[in-house]
């Protein structure tokens, strides 16, 4: 706390309290000020004046992608146009671990750099990881980088409509075939944490997996509904059974199940 609050008049160089000042730069204001000083018992040369509080809530900067789109890259737009995917929805990094470092120290040599599509991973309209894809063969083909540890490592969550059923996909170029879809970039997480209340799972079509095979088992005994694909489909995923021409939407709705059902028609559908 303070007395009232010393200035220093620029023309003349005097310093002199607030009153003083105000009386000189408009009477009538000061007499108000007075006045309004006498009404909260502010008044006398032993008036101590509180210093006032300032609470200012710290700035967030939402990180973004500094990227050219895929569209906009030959090589990217080829890989993915050849594969109906929409190549504007995703980004293209000439040199990926560079640009990782840029957000996130994580390479320490980036002297063997490669080009790979972005994928990226935004909740809350905030840029929280990414996926970056290979154009070519790799070693690993897609490597996920996450910004926000605590954030969910899910594609497409921005975009949904949570009063619906939504779709979950095991990979995003996937997730773009479908309404009101997700996908998971990584293990299967707890979603419901997310506001998704009404899931439907839809795995590769891969019955001799044990990976894949174990999840559906734990989907099928959560109670939630899934996808089981006709023996009759040879594609491994919903990309591939595009490209074959099949209608994916309308075999998805012939062929969602849950409980028993879901049940018998998995122990159909596994290979192993």
């Amino acid at each position: 706390m303070k007395r009232d609050t010393n200035f220093k008049c620029h023309n003349c160089g005097v310093s002199m309290t607030f009153n003083n000042f105000l009386k000189q730069l408009d009477p009538m204001i000061q007499k108000q000020y007075v006045f309004e000083k006498f009404k909260d018992g502010k008044t006398g040369k032993a008036t101590i004046i509180e210093n006032p509080q300032f609470n200012f809530e710290k700035p967030i900067f939402k990180k973004k992608i500094n990227l050219p789109r895929a569209s906009e890259n030959s090589s990217a737009s080829g890989y993915l146009t050849a594969r109906m995917i929409d190549p504007s929805k995703f980004y293209f990094a000439e040199n990926f671990k560079a640009f990782v470092n840029s957000h996130k120290e994580t390479f320490e040599d980036v002297r063997h750099d490669e080009p790979r599509i972005i994928i990226p991973l935004f909740y809350e309209n905030n840029l929280v990881g990414f996926q970056g894809r290979s154009l070519g063969p790799s070693k690993v083909k897609y490597i996920t980088i996450m910004l926000d540890d605590d954030a969910p490592k899910i594609y497409g969550l921005d975009e949904i409509d949570r009063s619906k059923p939504i779709y979950v996909t095991e990979g995003p170029f996937d997730s773009t075939f479908l309404c009101n879809a997700i996908a998971m970039c990584g293990a299967d997480a707890d979603i419901s944490k997310w506001g998704i209340s009404d899931p439907v799972w839809i795995y590769d079509n891969e019955p001799r997996n044990r990976e894949i095979l174990q999840r559906i088992a734990k989907t099928i005994q959560r109670g939630d509904k899934i996808v089981i694909w006709p023996s009759s489909i040879e594609e491994k995923d919903i990309n591939d059974m595009v490209m074959a021409g099949h209608d994916v939407r309308k075999m998805i709705e012939s062929n969602t199940y849950s409980g028993l059902e879901a049940q018998l028609k998995f122990n159909l559908w596994k290979k192993i």
